[in-house]
C-alpha cells in the first residue's frame, strides 16, 4: 500500500498556493491539499497537521517564515477563530480581488460564461454592521458575552467586533455589566437552565435608534425593571428593549414570542430616501451604506423606467420593493414571514407609497397564482435566502417566464445548479455580474445579475 502523502501529527514547511472560499489558505504537499487557517497565498511556513482525510487535511501554523504584502500587520487572532472576520488579516484591496475570484470560479465549474466585474467596495470597512446577536454564558464563574470559536460552543470573551457598529458594542458591554449586577444566571445549553441566552442589539444608522432584544430561556427575568431603568439611562438612544422567549434545546436564537418591555416595538431606520419599522426578528439588511449602493446597481441592472410591473421574491419588510416602487409602475412583493409582511405593509404606507400589493405566502406558490391571474410582469427581483432557491421555486419562474428582465442577487457564493437551470434551461441570457461587498473582512459575497429573456 502506498505511503500517504500527508500523516496525521506531521511537521511540515509549506508555501500557501490560493485561498478557499472560506478564506482558508491551501498548501499543497504532493498534490495533497492542506487547508490552513490565517495563511495567505505567497507565505511560507511551518504547520503541524491536524486531520488527515481521504481527498484533503488540516493543519495549523507553528511559524510564519515569510509574510504575505497583503497581510495586515497585529490583526487580532480572536476575529479568526471565531469566524466574526475570517479575512481580517487581508488588505482590504486584495479582500475585493479574492471575491470577484470566488465568483468567477463558481461560474466556472457550473461552465457559465459571465463577465464579473471588479467588486464595489466600502470606503471604510469596520464598524458597518447594524445588529448583533451575542451569546450569554458563564466563562470561569464569571457572565461573558462575545463569540464561539468555530465548530464549537466554546465562547471567546470580545468586546470589540470590529465589524460591528460600535455603539453596539458598547451597548452590549453595558447590558452585560447590569446582567453582572443583579446576578441574571447566564443560560447552560448542556442543562437547559439559567435565564439569559443572547443579547441582541440593533441600531438605525439614519435615526440613530436602538433596540436591545435579551432572548430569555423564561419569561422570569430577575430585577428586569431596574435593569432596563439603568439601561436607558446608560444608553440614551434605547427606543425598544423587548424580551424574546426562546425556551427550547435549539442553536436557534430567537424564538417565536416577544414582549415589547420598553418604548415601542419596532425600529425606525431610513434607506435611499424611504423610512423603515423593523421588528426584531424582521430582516433587514445589516451593512446600510452598502444595502444604498446593492439597490442603486438592482435598479440600474433592472432598467426600471416607470412603465413596468415588477414581482419582488422573498420581499421582507419590504426594502427593495419600496425603493423600487419609485421606478415602475408597480410593485408585488411576496413574503413567508407574516410579521415581516406587516412591516412592509405599514412602510408602505408611511412612506405614502400606493403602488406596491404584498402578499403572504412562499414565493414559488404565489408567483404561479399571479401568472394564472394573467398577472403581466416585465421585472422578477430576486433576494433568496442563504441556502439558495429551491427546485420549485426556478420551476415557478420556468413557468413564469418574466419577458424582460430576472434579476437575483447572490449570496456567500451561493449560485450553484440552480442559476444555471434558469440562465440555460429557460431562454435567460445573464449579462454580467456586480460584486457588492456588503460583509468586509467577512468571506460573504453579494452580487447582482440580470438576465434578458431571449
Amino acid at each position: 500500500m502506498a505511503q500517504p502523502a500527508v500523516i496525521k501529527n506531521q511537521d511540515l514547511e509549506v508555501t500557501v498556493q490560493d485561498l478557499t472560499y472560506e478564506g482558508m489558505g491551501v498548501a499543497k504537499v504532493a498534490g495533497f491539499p492542506l487547508f490552513i487557517e490565517d495563511a495567505l497565498p505567497g507565505e511560507k511556513m511551518q504547520v503541524h497537521v491536524l486531520k488527515v482525510q481521504k481527498q484533503y487535511g488540516f493543519a495549523k501554523v507553528v511559524k510564519r517564515l515569510t509574510d504575505s504584502p497583503d497581510r495586515v500587520a497585529g490583526a487580532d487572532g480572536a476575529y479568526i477563530r471565531t469566524g466574526i472576520a475570517p479575512l481580517s488579516i487581508l488588505a482590504y484591496p486584495a479582500q475585493l480581488k479574492f471575491k470577484q475570484h470566488q465568483i468567477e470560479e463558481l461560474y466556472k465549474k457550473a461552465h457559465l460564461a459571465i463577465d464579473v466585474l471588479s467588486t464595489i467596495g466600502m470606503k471604510h470597512p469596520l464598524g458597518y454592521r447594524n445588529k448583533a446577536q451575542v451569546p450569554v454564558r458563564m466563562v470561569n464563574g464569571e457572565l461573558q458575552t462575545g463569540f464561539y470559536k468555530k465548530h464549537s460552543h466554546d465562547l471567546v470573551p470580545i468586546e470589540d467586533f470590529l465589524i460591528q457598529d460600535p455603539k453596539i458594542d458598547h451597548a452590549i458591554v453595558v447590558v452585560r455589566d447590569l446582567l453582572r449586577k443583579y446576578k441574571v444566571p447566564a443560560y447552560d445549553e448542556r442543562t437547559n437552565r439559567g435565564v439569559v441566552r443572547n443579547i441582541m442589539v440593533r441600531r438605525g444608522r439614519a435615526t440613530h435608534q436602538m433596540m436591545i432584544v435579551l432572548v430569555s430561556r423564561t419569561w422570569q427575568l430577575p430585577h428586569l425593571k431596574d435593569i432596563v431603568e439603568e439601561m436607558t439611562l446608560a444608553l440614551p438612544e434605547v427606543t425598544s428593549v423587548v424580551v424574546n422567549l426562546n425556551d427550547k434545546r435549539t442553536n436557534v436564537i430567537l424564538g417565536r414570542k416577544s414582549k415589547t418591555i420598553y418604548g415601542q416595538d419596532y425600529l425606525l431606520d431610513k434607506l435611499l430616501g424611504s423610512e423603515f419599522q423593523i421588528s426584531p426578528v424582521s430582516f433587514y439588511q445589516v451593512n446600510p451604506v452598502q444595502t444604498e449602493v446593492l439597490y442603486t446597481q438592482a435598479i440600474e441592472a433592472a432598467g426600471l423606467t416607470g412603465k413596468e410591473t415588477v414581482i419582488d421574491a422573498y420581499s421582507g419588510i419590504g426594502t427593495i420593493s419600496l425603493t423600487m416602487a419609485r421606478h415602475a409602475k408597480h410593485v408585488y412583493g411576496v413574503e413567508v414571514v407574516e410579521s415581516a409582511v406587516r412591516d412592509a405593509q405599514a412602510n408602505a404606507a408611511r412612506n405614502h407609497i400606493k403602488n406596491v400589493t404584498f402578499e403572504v405566502g412562499k414565493a414559488e406558490d404565489v408567483i404561479q397564482k399571479w401568472k394564472d391571474a394573467d398577472l403581466p410582469v416585465d421585472v422578477l427581483m430576486v433576494d433568496p435566502p442563504r441556502k439558495g432557491l429551491d427546485k420549485s421555486f426556478i420551476d415557478a419562474v420556468g413557468y413564469m417566464k418574466p419577458p424582460k428582465y430576472r434579476l437575483r442577487f447572490l449570496q456567500s457564493g451561493n449560485i450553484g445548479a440552480g442559476f444555471a437551470i434558469v440562465a440555460a434551461g429557460f431562454g435567460y441570457t445573464p449579462k454580467q455580474t456586480q460584486p457588492v461587498d456588503m460583509f468586509p473582512q467577512t468571506q460573504h459575497i453579494e452580487s447582482i445579475t440580470a438576465m434578458t429573456l431571449n
